[in-house]
């Protein structure tokens, strides 16, 4: 059992392993990733995130995909964890804490000042997991998101761009 990070040969796995966790998430029919589209973001010249794989005799078997995000209040880099997945038959072998150790190792080694991810309101059993991990769920935040035609509209409207 080794934490490795990805390479682009990986990219494929990847998206299959991003396919069953929006199935998980019942969130199936937002999924647009493509292996190419993937590789492009994490391996290209200006990689977007970054990603480090649990393998398991060779095969990989979770992942955890992160970004670095800022901090204004504490003048510090954060590390954002953007999807955590372990495949169901390898769940309950401590895969998940074993990544998020190494995450927050690598938020250390960085420099940054707090580590964080979201978690589904529904999912009871990973709120549990995270609380006992330390983890405080923040209760009076909510997330904001604008995609697609949303997204097209706002950055059209006068003046956005300075």
């Amino acid at each position: 059992m080794t934490i490795r990070t990805a390479q682009p040969d990986d990219a494929a796995t990847l998206v299959a392993l991003i396919r069953e966790l929006a199935e998980f998430e019942q969130l199936t029919h937002l999924v647009r990733v493509t292996p190419d589209h993937l590789a492009q973001h994490l391996f290209g010249p200006r990689p977007a995130a970054q990603c480090v794989v649990f393998e398991v005799e060779g095969h990989i078997v979770a992942f955890a995909l992160f970004f670095h995000n800022f901090s204004t209040f504490l003048g510090q880099p954060g590390l954002y964890l953007e999807d955590l997945y372990v495949r169901p038959a390898h769940r309950g072998q401590g895969i998940g804490r074993r990544l998020l150790t190494h995450l927050a190792g690598l938020a250390r080694e960085r420099g940054c000042g707090r580590f964080e991810w979201s978690v589904l309101d529904w999912n009871a059993q990973a709120i549990a997991f995270y609380e006992k991990l330390g983890a405080t769920v923040m209760p009076d935040w909510r997330i904001c998101r604008v995609t697609g035609a949303g997204l097209d509209a706002l950055a059209n409207e006068t003046g956005s761009r300075a």
